[in-house]
């Protein structure tokens, strides 16, 4: 190509930036990397799976050595895109004066919080173990299941986001998803002993609060209804849009539960590729027959989590 040429190809894509200026971010505050988040996020799973993650074997004599100089590492890192994410759009109540601290402070919440996170993984990675017929032992869960991987990122974006922490957890939870297939906002609460079985498809929206020992197959959806707009016609953000899925509940392939008011009771089984806008009470079988919706008392003595066979 001749210099005129690529002259020619650089005014029109300049010139673009003025036509289409919504994606351009030039002269603005530095946002948080992308990539930096992502190496991050893959950093905090070797704290949370010491061992795993790693070309060799971390030894005993060496682990308060290895656990110093990675947390070392991702505290000023991590603490560098909190503040970037702070200049960006602060929380209310943030002090701008101050976002150093703010983003210190934040971070070091953060690094406290990973202890009680393990302790929620490790319920996961038994729930997993023992609903799976498959899996032969934890390591492999850890190790190979997708399900895990994007609960475990999950777990860990959540923590900033109670915090309001903006554009970190999400690119965090994003990061799994393209990893995973599995699409878990950071704003869901999800409670101990989560189960994603093979998991390809599963989008579990920001509102979603899942139970104790829950369990869910590939496709799932527990997604919003309908949403709500201004005068404008612009979409109205924030509000309770996603089901509540209480313990023990199990949801089988393709399965899409919506809306704010939705409520699934406990120790409910809801059947494959059901599109469920209600809310169902405990004990509950939810299933199609001849094309139509039913609800019907769970009287088969199978214990929940209980799937297909392997």
């Amino acid at each position: 190509m001749s210099r005129k040429g690529l002259e020619q190809i650089t005014d029109r894509i300049v010139a673009s930036y003025k036509s289409y200026g919504g994606i351009n971010h030039i002269d603005g505050i530095n946002l948080p990397s992308k990539e930096v988040v992502v190496e991050i996020t893959r950093d905090l799973m070797r704290l949370l799976f010491p061992g795993f993650l790693e070309h060799d074997v971390i030894h005993s004599s060496d682990l308060h050595e290895f656990v110093t100089a990675l947390t070392a590492s991702i505290t000023a890192r991590l603490q560098k895109e909190i503040l970037k994410a702070l200049q960006y759009r602060p929380f209310p109540g943030c002090d701008k004066d101050h976002l150093e601290q703010e983003a210190r402070r934040l971070t070091l919440e953060f690094l406290e919080s990973l202890p009680a996170v393990r302790g929620l993984l490790q319920t996961d990675v038994e729930a997993t173990y023992e609903g799976d017929p498959a899996a032969i032992s934890h390591e492999e869960v850890i190790v190979a299941y997708p399900g895990l991987e994007a609960i475990a990122v999950q777990r860990m974006a959540h923590v900033l986001y109670l915090r309001q922490v903006p554009l970190i957890p999400r690119i965090m939870t994003e990061y799994a998803h393209s990893r995973t297939g599995i699409d878990i906002h950071p704003g869901a609460t999800i409670a101990s002993h989560f189960c994603i079985d093979h998991g390809t498809g599963v989008v579990i929206g920001e509102t979603t609060s899942i139970g104790k020992r829950v369990k869910l197959y590939q496709g799932v959806t527990l997604g919003a209804k309908s949403f709500k707009k201004d005068a404008n016609d612009r979409l109205v953000k924030g509000g309770k849009r996603h089901p509540d899925i209480s313990d023990d509940v199990v949801i089988y392939a393709g399965a899409t539960i919506l809306g704010g008011d939705t409520t699934v009771g406990r120790a409910s089984v809801i059947g494959s590729n059901v599109w469920l806008m209600q809310s169902v009470p405990a004990d509950s079988l939810v299933y199609y027959e001849n094309e139509q919706l039913r609800v019907k008392p769970l009287k088969d003595t199978q214990k929940p989590g209980t799937g297909p066979q392997h």
